[in-house]
C-alpha cells in the first residue's frame, strides 16, 4: 500500500524538485504537505525518510514534516569557488609574502629614476652633448649616415686591479683592456649590460630580456583583463614553472603561449613599436638617450668606476628581488589552492563547500555560485534583456554619430 502511495505521489515530488533547482516558488509545498496528510502517511515522514531524486540534482528529504532540497556538487561548481571566489579572497589576505612583494614593487621605480640620472650622466661624460648635436648634423646632411639613434641598454664596466686599486680617470679605458675575465691576468675588465626597457634583462646578459619584472610590477593592471578574447594572467609564468606543485615544470602548451601573448599585447610588449600600449609607451619613453655608434649596444662600451657600476648592480638586483617576491607570494597562493582544492573534491554538496568557505571568513551563497559564470561574471536577467535591446535598432542619426565620436575623442586624449 505504501509503495502505491509512494508512486501516485513521486510526479508531485518531482515537480516540487524541479521548482527548486529552477528558482520558482516553493508553493506546491502546500500541496505535497497536504496529500500525504491526507493519505495518512504520518508513519512515513516521522520514522521513514521518503528520499527522491530528480535528474540527480535535488535529493528531497521528508523527515518529521520538514523538507530540505540538497545541491549536489560537481565540477563546474568547483572550479567557480576556487577560481572565482576563493583565489582572490587568499589574495587579498594580509601575509608576510604579499607584503614583501608590495614593498619591492613600491621601492622600485624611484630607485630607476635614480640610477637612470646616474645612467646619463655616465653616458654623456662618453657622449657628450655637443658630440650628440654634431652626429644629428652629419646624420641630416649625408644620405648614407646613420650613426644616432635613442637608446635605452649600455654596457657599462670598469677596470678592476687585483691590487684594489681603482682607476681614477673618467673610466674611458683602451679596447685592449676590455672583456679581460682571466684570473691569471694582472687587471680584470668588469662589464655588464644594463637596460632599462620595462622588459629588459635582470643578468647582465644582453640576450635575456624577460617579461617576468613587467608582470610583477603591473600585476594589478593585468589582473581580469581580456586582449583579443585571451584572459590575461600576471602569474601565468610562476604557475607554469609551480606545475602541479611536485617540482616539476608544466611543458609548454596552447594556454600559455595565448595566456602569455595577451599578457604582452596589453602591455605592449609584443608586436613592436607600433603596438605600444600606455604602459610600456609611458615606461620606456622616460628612459631614453642619444647614443652615437651601430645599431647594437654591444658595440658601445662605456667607462664607468667601481662605485657607479656598484649602484647600478643595486638597481638591478632590486628588479631581481621584485621577481622573487612575486614569485613566492604566488607559490604560497598555489600551494594553498592545492589543498583546497583537495578538500573540494570530497565534497558531495554544494553546502560542505559553502561552509568550508564560510569557516574561512568567505561568505557566498548557493545563489552567488550558481549565477555567477566560470569566469567570474554574474549574469542576470536584466543584463539579458540589454543585450537584447542592444541588437536592435542600429541605425543611428548624424547628431548621434558625431556625439559617439567626440566620446571616443576623449576617451583616447586621457590615455
Amino acid at each position: 500500500m505504501i509503495g502505491l502511495i509512494s508512486i501516485v505521489l513521486y510526479p508531485t515530488v518531482l515537480i516540487y524538485a524541479e521548482n527548486i533547482r529552477t528558482g520558482k516558488n516553493h508553493q506546491l509545498l502546500n500541496q505535497v504537505q497536504y496529500t500525504l496528510l491526507s493519505y495518512n502517511l504520518s508513519y512515513i515522514i516521522l520514522y521513514k525518510p521518503l528520499l527522491l531524486k530528480s535528474q540527480g540534482y535535488i535529493t528531497l528529504f521528508l523527515t518529521k514534516g520538514e523538507y530540505m532540497a540538497r545541491v549536489r556538487n560537481n565540477q563546474g561548481h568547483r572550479n567557480k569557488i576556487a577560481n572565482v571566489f576563493i583565489r582572490p579572497y587568499i589574495e587579498q589576505e594580509n601575509t608576510q609574502e604579499r607584503e614583501a612583494y608590495l614593498q619591492a614593487r613600491e621601492t622600485i621605480k624611484p630607485l630607476q629614476d635614480k640610477t637612470w640620472k646616474l645612467a646619463e650622466q655616465i653616458v654623456r661624460r662618453y657622449y657628450t652633448d655637443e658630440d650628440v648635436k654634431k652626429a644629428y648634423y652629419l646624420q641630416s646632411k649625408f644620405p648614407n649616415v646613420d650613426t644616432i639613434a635613442k637608446d635605452s641598454c649600455f654596457h657599462f664596466g670598469y677596470m678592476n686591479k687585483k691590487e684594489g686599486n681603482e682607476s681614477d680617470d673618467d673610466g674611458e679605458y683602451s679596447a685592449e683592456s676590455r672583456h679581460r675575465d682571466n684570473d691569471d691576468q694582472e687587471d680584470k675588465y668588469i662589464t655588464k649590460h644594463f637596460d632599462f626597457r620595462l622588459d629588459g634583462n635582470i643578468n647582465g646578459n644582453e640576450s635575456s630580456r624577460t617579461n617576468d619584472f613587467a608582470y610583477a610590477y603591473f600585476r594589478d593592471e593585468l589582473k581580469g583583463k581580456v586582449n583579443k578574447g585571451d584572459k590575461c594572467n600576471p602569474d601565468i609564468n610562476i604557475e607554469q614553472k609551480w606545475g602541479k606543485g611536485d617540482g616539476e615544470e608544466n611543458a609548454s602548451n596552447p594556454h600559455w603561449t595565448a595566456v602569455d601573448h595577451a599578457n604582452e599585447r596589453e602591455l605592449g610588449l609584443y608586436g613592436g613599436s607600433d603596438n605600444r600600449t600606455l604602459y610600456a609607451r609611458q615606461w620606456n619613453d622616460d628612459y631614453q638617450l642619444d647614443l652615437i655608434g651601430r645599431e647594437y649596444c654591444r658595440d658601445r662600451q662605456i667607462g664607468c668606476d667601481a662605485k657607479e657600476f656598484a649602484i647600478l648592480m643595486t638597481w638591478q638586483t632590486a628588479k631581481s628581488k621584485l621577481i622573487m617576491a612575486h614569485t613566492k607570494w604566488i607559490e604560497t597562493i598555489l600551494e594553498q589552492m592545492k589543498v583546497l582544492k583537495a578538500g573540494l573534491r570530497d565534497h558531495v554538496y554544494l553546502e560542505q563547500s559553502i561552509d568550508m568557505c564560510k569557516k574561512m571568513g568567505l561568505i557566498i551563497s548557493e545563489t552567488d555560485i550558481l549565477a555567477t559564470t566560470s569566469k567570474g561574471i554574474v549574469v542576470s536577467n536584466q543584463d539579458i534583456i540589454n543585450h537584447l535591446a542592444s541588437l536592435k535598432n542600429k541605425t543611428q542619426s548624424r547628431e548621434q554619430k558625431i556625439l559617439a565620436r567626440q566620446k571616443y575623442d576623449q576617451q583616447q586624449s586621457k590615455q
